[in-house]
């Protein structure tokens, strides 16, 4: 599944399935700029590749963007390429493109990986709790 390249030429790829992707994204999404940026949910896309170079496990197991150039980016430097899009966060953007704060962001992803499913976890938990809690008794 091919996406057009926005008007700020970037394309983000997330897994809308995760409750703690998804609640990231949509803060992202709510910033300043974001409506330049193509948002891909590739759990909607199962089965299938989330772009040509990008098989949907692999989209969904890491975060990636792509450039307006067409370079596909994924952990750590992909959300400094994130930040560097939207004006709230481009100074953060710039400071973590640039070595050794981006090899800093690079490894603390990486760190932060193995972690996440017991995240998505508490996260899909505390979603339960709230929707409960919000029925009507």
């Amino acid at each position: 599944m091919a996406h057009p390249a926005t008007s700020h030429g970037l394309t983000v790829y997330f897994d809308g399935s995760c409750p703690l992707c998804l609640s990231e994204i949509n803060f992202y999404r709510a910033r300043r700029g974001a409506d330049a940026i193509d948002w891909v949910d590739v759990s909607a896309a199962r089965g299938s590749s989330a772009a040509a170079d990008l098989s949907c496990a692999d989209a969904m197991s890491r975060f990636h963007v792509r450039l307006a150039d067409g370079r596909l980016l994924d952990g750590g430097a992909a959300f400094a390429a994130l930040w560097r899009a939207l004006p709230a966060f481009r100074l953060a953007g710039l400071l973590f493109s640039a070595p050794p704060l981006r090899w800093v962001l690079n490894v603390a992803y990486d760190l932060f990986l193995p972690m996440r499913p017991r995240l998505q976890a508490a996260a899909a938990k505390r979603a339960r709790r709230r929707e409960a809690a919000s029925r009507p008794r």
